[in-house]
C-alpha cells in the first residue's frame, strides 16, 4: 500500500505518542486497515536510532516491528559492507534489506531473496523509493533460486534464522535455518567466498566444529555489547582462521585487533598495579585473553579473571580505571564498602553483582566503581577505582 501525504502527516504526527492508547481511537483513514497503520508508527518508532536513513524517508513503508527487531542496524550494516566488496552478491536471507542496501555501495549487483513475499514487496517498493537501482528482489525459497540459477557470485552472504519450525530458539548452526553447515558443498558451487552471520552467544569453537575453510571470524561489538559474529568462509582454505575483535563506540570510534585462534602463550600475572583493564566484551567473545595481555603489554590479575593491570596508563581496547585501594575481601574490610553508592562488576568471583550489593548494602550508581573479583594468589579482593575518561 502506498502512503498518501495525509497518512504520512499523521503518521509523522504520531511518533511519540503512545501506540497503546492510539489504538483505543477511531481510524481516521477508512481505506487502510487501523493495525496496519498502526505498526507503520511502532515500527518506524523503532528505526528511529537504529535505521535513520529509513526513518527520514517519508515515503518508506515499514515491515513488522519483529522484522525491525531482527534487522542489523545501519551502523553495523555499513561496517559489514566494508569487508567485502565484487561484482555479484546474492543474500539467501534478505529481511528488510538493511545489509543489501549497503551491499549495494560496494557491489555492482546484489540479488536480495526473501521467502516471505510481503515482505519482499515491501523491500522492493522501498529500495525504489531511496533511489537503489542495483539491487534484484527474489521472492520465495532462495536455495531453489540458487539451485537454478547458472550465475557464479563474488559473495554469498546469509543470516540464518535462528528460530526451529515450532519457533524454538537454536543455537547450533545445523539446527538453523538454511543449514549452512549441510548446505556448505553446494554453496561453493556457486561462489568462492560466503560470509555468514551469526548469534552472538554461539560458541567459536563449535563454529569450527561445524564448518570447514573457515578464513577469519569476527566478533562484533556495539557500545561494548556483542551483537554479531561474522564468519569469513573462502573455498580451499586450510590454514588456521584468524579472530578479529571489532568495537564500535558511541562516537564512531572503531577498535579492532587480529588474535590467533591457538592462545596458549603464558600471560605474565601481576598484584593490581595503579591501573585497572577491562576489555571490549567482543575482546573477551575471541577467547584471545592472554594474547591481550601480550599485545598491550599488561598483566593479568589471575589466570580466569580475564582483568588487567599495569604502572603505565596504556590504550587499551575497554574500560579503563585509576585504582584507589585494594582491599581483601573479609567481613571486616568489606565494611568500609556498606551503604555506599558505587559501580559493582564482578569477575571471576563467587557471588553475582545483585547478591554483593544486598549482602553489603552498595547502592547503583556514583563516580566509584568496584570490582569484586579473585587475584593470583587465589584470593578473593575487591579493586576500588575511578573510570577514566576515553574514546572508548
Amino acid at each position: 500500500m502506498l502512503l498518501t501525504s495525509d497518512l504520512k502527516e499523521f503518521i509523522n504526527k504520531n511518533l511519540k505518542q503512545n501506540i497503546n492508547i492510539l489504538a483505543l481511537k477511531k481510524n481516521p483513514f477508512p481505506d487502510y486497515e487501523w493495525s496496519w497503520i498502526l505498526n507503520q508508527i511502532q515500527s518506524k518508532q523503532k528505526a528511529e536510532k537504529k535505521l535513520p536513513t529509513w526513518f527520514s524517508n517519508e515515503d518508506v513503508i515499514f515491515p513488522s516491528t519483529l522484522s525491525i527487531e531482527q534487522t542489523s542496524s545501519e551502523t553495523l550494516a555499513k561496517f559489514k559492507s566494508e569487508l567485502i566488496s565484487g561484482e555479484k552478491l546474492i543474500d539467501l536471507t534478505g529481511g528488510f534489506g538493511v545489509d543489501d542496501y549497503y551491499f549495494a555501495k560496494r557491489f555492482k549487483k546484489v540479488v536480495h531473496c526473501e521467502f516471505q513475499e510481503d515482505l519482499s514487496a515491501i523491500v522492493q517498493h522501498n529500495f525504489k523509493v531511496m533511489n537503489v537501482d542495483n539491487i534484484e528482489t527474489i521472492s520465495g525459497d532462495s536455495i531453489s533460486h540458487l539451485e537454478q540459477s547458472t550465475e557464479k557470485f563474488d559473495w554469498i552472504y546469509i543470516d540464518p534464522a535462528r528460530r526451529d519450525d515450532k519457533k524454538t530458539k537454536v543455537f547450533l548452526l545445523k539446527d538453523c535455518t538454511p543449514n549452512v553447515v549441510e548446505l556448505q558443498e553446494f554453496l561453493f558451487e556457486k561462489s568462492d567466498n560466503i560470509l555468514i552471520k551469526v548469534a552472538p552467544l554461539l560458541d567459536i569453537s563449535s563454529i569450527l566444529n561445524e564448518l570447514v575453510n573457515v578464513k577469519t571470524i569476527y566478533a562484533i561489538g556495539l557500545h561494548n555489547e556483542v551483537k554479531e559474529l561474522l564468519i569469513v568462509l573462502q573455498k580451499g582454505f586450510i590454514d588456521q582462521p584468524e579472530l578479529i575483535a571489532v568495537n564500535i563506540s558511541n562516537n564512531g570510534t572503531i577498535h579492532h585487533d587480529t588474535f590467533s585462534l591457538n592462545d596458549t602463550i603464558d600471560s605474565q600475572m601481576s598484584n593490581p598495579l595503579n591501573y585497572l583493564y577491562e576489555p571490549f566484551s567482543s575482546y573477551l567473545k575471541t577467547g584471545a585473553y592472554n594474547q591481550v595481555a601480550q599485545v598491550f603489554n599488561v598483566s593479568k590479575l589471575h589466570k580466569h579473571s580475564h582483568l588487567y593491570t599495569s604502572d603505565e596508563l596504556v590504550d587499551f581496547p575497554g574500560r579503563c580505571f585509576k585504582i584507589e585501594q585494594v582491599i581483601s575481601y573479609n567481613k571486616k574490610d568489606i565494611k568500609y564498602l556498606e551503604n555506599t553508592k558505587a559501580n559493582v562488576t564482578t569477575r571471576n568471583f563467587p557471588l553475582k553483582v545483585e547478591e554483593i550489593r544486598k549482602k553489603h548494602k552498595i547502592k547503583d550508581g556514583g563516580d566509584s566503581y568496584v570490582f569484586f573479583t579473585t587475584d593470583l594468589n587465589n584470593d578473593k579482593i575487591v579493586v576500588i577505582c575511578k573510570k577514566i575518561t576515553t574514546d572508548n
